[in-house]
């Protein structure tokens, strides 16, 4: 699948799904200024997906126009296990290059599935997307912002909450609204 299509998708999910329903109050402000970096990997192995991982916290590194990263391996971690797996290895990688407390890593995927809940929780949508994804994020930027929002720590709560709400088949169609008709 071209690179142009993933990314289109991607975006479409930040706006409709993270944005439009306010699952991360940031976003909106660096999705308007366009400080928001999405790239493809192409790559299937463990291995070659960190060294992405590591590359963009380089890159991050010399660049502070770009605010966070959404890394989208469209072909890789197809389960939602192997994809826990990269997470915790990526967190192990932060760690190992001294880029704990420099970054953190959030993580998404289409069958992202919360502790204790069932397939059919709607809840599991706050953190569905449409491709597996790591999303790193600026520390020092993300302690700004919470020091300024109240009550961050309700926000995961509240995201469950709304998403109940809506219901499992809207979550659905909303998701599945950003994908192009193949």
């Amino acid at each position: 699948m071209e690179h142009e299509i993933i990314i289109a998708e991607t975006k479409a999910w930040v706006k409709e799904v993270v944005i439009g329903l306010n699952f991360c109050p940031f976003a909106l402000k660096e999705f308007n200024r366009n400080s928001i970096r999405y790239v493809v990997i192409e790559a299937t192995t463990q291995k070659l997906c960190l060294e992405a991982l590591l590359a963009e916290c380089k890159l991050l590194d010399e660049d502070e126009s770009i605010e966070t990263t959404l890394i989208i391996f469209p072909n890789a971690f197809k389960k939602f296990n192997s994809f826990l797996s990269i997470v915790d290895k990526a967190e192990k990688e932060l760690f190992e290059n001294d880029y704990e407390g420099i970054y953190q890593v959030a993580n998404f995927h289409p069958d992202y599935l919360f502790a204790n809940s069932d397939d059919t929780d709607a809840a599991n949508y706050t953190n569905r997307s449409i491709y597996p994804m790591l999303h790193l994020i600026r520390e020092a930027s993300l302690d700004k912002v919470l020091s300024e929002y109240a009550d961050p720590d309700k926000i995961p709560d509240r995201n469950i909450e709304l998403a109940r709400k809506k219901g499992l088949q809207f979550m659905q169609q909303l998701r599945q609204s950003c994908i192009r008709k193949k």
